[in-house]
């Protein structure tokens, strides 16, 4: 009986064998696949000219531009075109001529367009020169903003090759990890290649660029010390499995929040360069045209961006050419003097008011078209470079920045 079983499961497989066995075609009976020929409108991409590349780049710079004023792209409301806030614009824009200012906290009541005005400053920005393909946003002149890898090959005379791209502007969530900020081993290559690889994170994609944090005050504890070691060094260092490497994380700090919602630390409060407070706008004429130039923007983003776009150009050729002239701009050895009297009458813990406070007041000169730094900059500067440097006084019956412009007034003698 057994020999009778395997004798039929024989005969099954040999029918499985020959039902799967492929038909043989004589090879003069074949039928060849017709040969397409190539598409007539397009060389090779081996045999392109450079003026058929040059012309590619541009049908391809013009389609993505095309796209955006079709709407596809994400709609961002003009820097130009926001109403009113002008101590929070001002920060912004002196951040960006001198980015070693330290950065802006602004601090203000819920839907008085905070996000909305960051996001645009990011939109207004110009282009930056970077390493082709570097992760890290690497400067191919300026070693201090290379990261190890560019700089060795710079030594070793290797040609980088150079591009350029627009200022990044990096969100950091509230929830992200600290692998998600400083960055992590590469998983994917670990286990396909054997090796060990860095994955960066969002300090790295925001080196040379923006780093916006809303509702910086409720940012989790771990996250501000990795801030504000990176602000302190701008540098970012890495430990990971064994690996371990540093890159340039040089960024301009933007942070955003509810003072309703909780205060923040004083460590991370001390390290923004500048605070801004804004409020609700009370003039009934100025929230209606907010309310009019919102409707409009959401019906066709497009149109009221085209609007507005001579006026966000000259503002950015504006603040290339104040970050030209910064190197030029000088503050008075007898104004800085001042400037330290002011900081040592109100009380100010450390230098950095004193230090930022004489960088906003050049970026403000530079921005002017000037290179000589005058009391009326000081004046509009000081407040934002020092109010959340001063030490709280709950019995206080003045706003902080009034305190700094009273001060400011009895050592200049201004009226």
């Amino acid at each position: 009986m057994a020999l009778n079983m395997r004798s039929a499961a024989a005969n099954v497989v040999a029918q499985q064998q020959a039902t799967r066995t492929p038909v043989r075609v004589p090879v003069s009976s074949r039928v060849s696949a017709p040969r397409v020929a190539p598409f007539q409108g397009a060389a090779p991409v081996q045999q392109r000219s450079a003026v058929q590349v040059r012309a590619a780049a541009a049908a391809t710079e013009q389609q993505a531009k095309t796209e955006k004023e079709l709407g596809q792209a994400r709609p961002i409301f003009p820097f130009t075109a926001i109403v009113g806030q002008d101590e929070m614009k001002l920060a912004l824009i002196l951040n960006v001529i001198d980015p070693k200012i330290g950065g802006v906290m602004i601090m203000g009541d819920r839907g008085t367009g905070k996000s909305t005005t960051i996001r645009a400053l990011a939109d207004l920005l110009p282009e930056m020169k970077v390493v082709a393909g570097d992760p890290f946003n690497s400067h191919p002149e300026d070693p201090e903003l290379m990261s190890e890898e560019i700089r060795s090959a710079v030594k070793a005379g290797k040609q980088l090759p150079v591009g350029a791209k627009k200022i990044p502007m990096v969100d950091l969530p509230l929830g992200a990890t600290e692998d998600r900020v400083c960055g992590t081993i590469d998983i994917e290559k670990a286990l396909t290649e054997g090796v060990k690889a860095f994955e960066p994170g969002l300090l790295a994609k925001a080196n040379r660029g923006i780093l916006y944090v809303d509702e910086v005050n409720l940012l989790d504890d771990h996250l501000v010390d990795v801030l504000l070691d990176s602000a302190a060094s701008g540098w970012n260092t890495v430990e990971r499995e064994g690996i371990s490497i540093s890159h340039p994380a040089r960024f301009i700090l933007v942070g955003s929040g509810n003072p309703e919602e909780g205060e923040l630390r004083p460590q991370l409060l001390d390290r923004f360069g500048m605070h801004a407070q804004i409020g609700t706008v009370k003039d009934p004429r100025l929230r209606v045209q907010i309310v009019s130039q919102r409707s409009t923007f959401d019906e066709n983003p497009a149109v009221f961006r085209k609007d507005y776009d001579a006026g966000q150009n000259a503002l950015t050729a504006r603040i290339v050419e104040a970050s030209k002239l910064l190197k030029q701009c000088d503050v008075s050895y007898d104004y800085r003097v001042k400037i330290s009297q002011v900081c040592s009458e109100l009380n100010v813990d450390g230098i950095r008011g004193d230090i930022v406070t004489n960088r906003a007041a050049k970026a403000l000169a530079a921005f002017e078209g000037r290179t000589e730094v005058t009391p009326e900059d000081i004046y509009r500067v000081i407040p934002l470079c020092l109010r959340h440097r001063l030490r709280k006084d709950p019995l206080a019956e003045i706003d902080d920045g009034d305190r700094v412009r009273e001060v400011f007034k009895k050592v200049f003698a201004m009226e």
